[in-house]
């Protein structure tokens, strides 16, 4: 039996949380109120799409068609624009249907946006699964695509031990383009999850234009996970909050509600 080093693993805390005072029939009336009439109340919505879970927003969801024989969505649609719209619809989504619409984005049309698939996967990394270790393509596969972090971490640890070579090292030896950028950043992140999206968020928002996409789809999918982790990595790593940074970055109700999701 080889030892295995264990590492300090960080506790990984969210953002948003199941509301307990939670009235799926409430908030569906007061999301109506928001969208009826001349003007829009961009605030309520705001309020009421970051302060309850993606399992309470779907019931939410399921309770205005009841009530008022419409999809929230297309409601939403009507009355929104802009990233505002796309961060509340995204936010509307189950998260796999959410993440399943940016892969096919991600892959449509000429090329592929190798980035976006990596992040996703990075998020989806969370099932338990068997396998065995190698270096071929099949058994990075089964590797990478099975385990949670901190069971690649193990794995990760043992292969050093058993083989006196770091997994980054064969990574490089074995594979190349676009297959090695994409297991280099996977153990990466296994090692250092929120790390890597306080990256990704930085690299979003560094220079002269913003890539909102990139902040939308990562400020919801981790909200629920480790976006209050990702933060504080992302002050220790850049000297400054991610909440400034995305206050100079955006604007308007968009701003608003990112800001308001993160907490």
């Amino acid at each position: 039996m080889v030892p295995i080093r264990t590492e300090t693993l960080v506790v990984s805390q969210p953002t948003i949380r199941r509301a307990h005072d939670f009235d799926a029939k409430r908030d569906a009336k007061a999301l109506h109120k928001a969208c009826k009439g001349m003007g829009t109340d961009e605030k309520a919505i705001i309020e009421i799409l970051s302060n309850c879970s993606s399992d309470q927003r779907q019931q939410v969801k399921q309770q205005y068609k009841a009530m008022y024989g419409k999809d929230l969505e297309e409601v939403l649609k009507g009355e929104l624009s802009g990233n505002f719209e796309k961060t509340a619809l995204a936010l509307l989504d189950q998260p796999w249907e959410y993440n399943a619409r940016e892969l096919r984005k991600a892959m449509k049309g000429a090329g592929t946006d190798e980035a976006v698939l990596i992040e996703i996967l990075c998020t989806q990394i969370n099932q338990a699964g068997e396998g065995r270790w190698g270096t071929d393509e099949l058994a990075f596969n089964d590797v990478l695509a099975k385990r949670n972090y901190m069971q690649l971490r193990a794995t990760f640890e043992a292969y050093k031990q058993l083989t006196g070579k770091d997994i980054e090292d064969s990574i490089k030896s074995e594979t190349s383009g676009d297959l090695e950028k994409a297991y280099l950043t996977l153990v990466r992140c296994s090692r250092d999850c929120q790390a890597y999206f306080a990256t990704c968020l930085y690299d979003a928002m560094k220079g002269a234009g913003t890539d909102e996409e990139t902040l939308i789809r990562i400020v919801v999918t981790r909200a629920e996970i480790d976006l209050q982790t990702i933060k504080e990595k992302f002050q220790q790593m850049y000297n400054k909050s991610l909440a400034e940074a995305i206050q100079s970055d955006t604007s308007g109700d968009f701003k608003k509600l990112l800001i308001a999701l993160l907490h």
